[in-house]
Formats: structure tokens, sequence, C-alpha cells
């Protein structure tokens, strides 16, 4: 099957009024257009002809798909989150059933059995948390606002201690976390200017959520400021939070989501807590590949990510969604298709296919 596909953006708030209309080519709606899905996620499928795409993927005896392709669009930040294993999602699913939490339950954490790798390549800017940084680069800033307010300085001998123990106090309801939060957003004005993506990210958090604990576990994050083309993978484990920029996701179709902060959503502390990675990472970026004709994106995870410049043969790959920012030709052994800006495509076979364009997203469940 080779057809063409369309959405609509989703209108979450925190998403940017114009940034997706105008790389798209596509009319603003006075609103936040936030994500685009390209898929067949029943939260919000593309359509052929009108018709979900999950539903014709039925009709024709074809598996739904096992990736989702998004643009992402945020004007203010996303929440404080974590995403599980495969393993911990089908015990959190079965748990959760068992317990009798509708899956509409706003208290619900766990909607699928699934794991829900992500991985991200900036198209502007982009700004982000993602992973915890070695102790001796966090420390550091931890004592420099310690100096300017000793509020702070239960969290320096805390995470001096145990990342972990910092971690779960700052995400329980302890009475003496507050003020720590308090003097972080103080001191931080009087950061050294070497430090000012910290002092950028304490005032860009605690503008958004005055008072959250995320303002303090933010500072043991890498705080990370992609270029165009630059890009992050998100694993299980991975504690992160995107700020600010336009880009494109890959991922997995789960909506296992577990929330610490930032966010008047659901926040399952203890569970986060369980399934957090806290290994630290030296640069949670991923490196891209030169291709013939294409720059790909290849993390530990059952998909990839290809930009398409010019004339490019897909090789074993097996389904595929299609993202045109330009004239873009597709040729498969199911046929062949043409996209405009902003047009996309959903194909169940592209082993040797080949696709021709100057700037187009090609999306593989490998």
């Amino acid at each position: 099957m080779l057809v063409r596909i369309a959405n609509e953006p989703r209108d979450y708030a925190w998403g940017s009024e114009t940034a997706i209309p105008e790389y798209l080519g596509r009319p603003e709606t006075g609103g936040p257009q936030a994500e685009l899905w390209l898929g067949a996620h029943p939260g919000c499928p593309a359509r052929v002809d009108g018709r979900p795409l999950d539903a014709a993927l039925a009709d024709a005896g074809l598996p739904q798909p096992r990736i989702l392709l998004k643009v992402l669009a945020a004007a203010r930040p996303l929440s404080l989150q974590v995403h599980p294993t495969a393993e911990q999602a089908v015990d959190g699913f079965a748990r959760e059933e068992a317990a009798g939490v509708p899956l509409d339950a706003p208290t619900r954490t766990y909607r699928d059995r699934h794991a829900k790798p992500e991985l991200i390549v900036a198209v502007t800017p982009f700004e982000a948390l993602s992973g915890f940084r070695p102790l001796a680069d966090s420390l550091p800033v931890l004592d420099a606002l310690a100096a300017v307010d000793d509020r702070v300085a239960p969290l320096v001998h805390r995470a001096g201690a145990s990342l972990r123990d910092a971690v779960a106090w700052l995400l329980s309801d302890a009475p003496d976390r507050a003020p720590v939060v308090e003097g972080i957003v103080i001191a931080a004005e009087r950061l050294p200017d070497e430090l000012a993506a910290e002092r950028d990210t304490v005032r860009r958090v605690a503008a958004f959520a005055p008072g959250d604990p995320a303002v303090a576990i933010a500072l043991l994050l890498h705080r990370v400021s992609l270029a165009p083309g630059e890009a992050l993978f998100l694993d299980a484990g991975n504690l992160h939070a995107y700020l600010e920029g336009l880009a494109i996701e890959l991922m997995a179709p789960s909506d296992n989501v577990v929330r610490g902060g930032m966010t008047p959503k659901h926040i399952d502390r203890d569970e986060l807590l369980r399934i957090l990675d806290l290994t630290p990472l030296d640069d949670p970026r991923l490196p891209a590949e030169p291709l013939d004709g294409a720059t790909r994106w290849a993390p530990a995870a059952p998909f990839e990510l290809r930009h398409i410049e010019g004339a490019h043969t897909v090789g074993a790959a097996d389904e595929g969604l299609l993202l045109a920012l330009s004239d873009t030709a597709v040729h498969t052994d199911d046929g062949s298709l043409g996209l405009r800006r902003g047009e996309a495509a959903y194909a169940s076979r592209l082993r040797g296919a080949t696709v021709e364009s100057d700037d187009a997203w090609l999306a593989l469940a490998v």
C-alpha cells in the first residue's frame, strides 16, 4: 500500500501559533498548533481519502504501523517526563487493569503495553532538558547557588550523598523542599555569565511552573540547545522536557508517559522514581550519519529517521511515513506517488524504494 495521508495539528496549549503553518505552508488558525501526527495512532489517526488510516489498514488486512511521525512546535515547556521499557509497560498496564483504573481515567499512567522511545531532530534552534549529567558538572552549579542563598545548601548535601534520594526528596511533599526551590530562583539571577544556560533554565521553568520541584531537578539534567539538524534520542528511563522550538519527532505509537512536574496532568512520582534511569550521560545528542542523497539518525530503537536531500534509495526497510517540504516523488513496488510541500504519505512496503526530493523527512520501521 502506498497512499497519501493528511491530518490536522493538535491544539495543545503549549503549541506555537505560527511555527507549523510557516514550515508546512498551511494557514494559521489563530490558536496553537502543537503537534501534527502522521500515523495510525487511534488518538489522532491520519486520514486516507477522509477515512482513518488505522481503519483503512485493517480493511486491507495490513498491520498497524509501528511508528508515529510528528511535527512538534513548542512555544513553552512541556511536562517533565519519562517513558518505560517494554517490560515495565506490560507490568504497569497489568497492575492498573487489575486495580480497575479505567483506560481514560485522568489518574491512569499506563494506557497500553508498549515502550515509547523517542527521537527528535531540530528544525529550528530547539531547547530541551534530557538525561542526568555527571554530578561533577551539576554540583558546582548548586554550590554557586548555595553561596548566594543558603537555602539551596540542603540540595547540595543530598545530591552529593545520593542523586536518587535527592530526586525522591524533591518530588516528595516534604515541607523543607519548598525553600530550596525559592532559593534557587532568587540565586539564579546572580549566577555568573559562564552559567547563563543554567540561569535561563531556572527562569524558564520557574516562569512556567512557579514553585515546582522541576526548577531544582532541571539543574541536575543536561540543558541541550540543538542547532537545526541536531538530534536527541530519548530511551526508556530518560528524564526530559522540551522547552521551545520546532522539530521532527519519531516514536513508537504509545501513550505511556510518566510525569514528574511542569504539568496540570497526573503526576505519578512513585512510578517515575521506579523506572527512572539516573545513569549520567556525557552528551545526550545522537549523531547523524551521511547516506547517498540523505542524512540518517539511527538510534537503538526499532525505527530510524532520514532527511532526504536528493535521489535516495531506501534499501532494507519495512513500512514508512514520508513528509514532504518540497516537491517529492516516491517509487515503490506498489506504485509511485508525487507529493507537494506539506503533504505526507504512508507506505506499507519500502524495501528497495526510491525517494526523490530536495527536502523531505522519511521515517522507517526497521
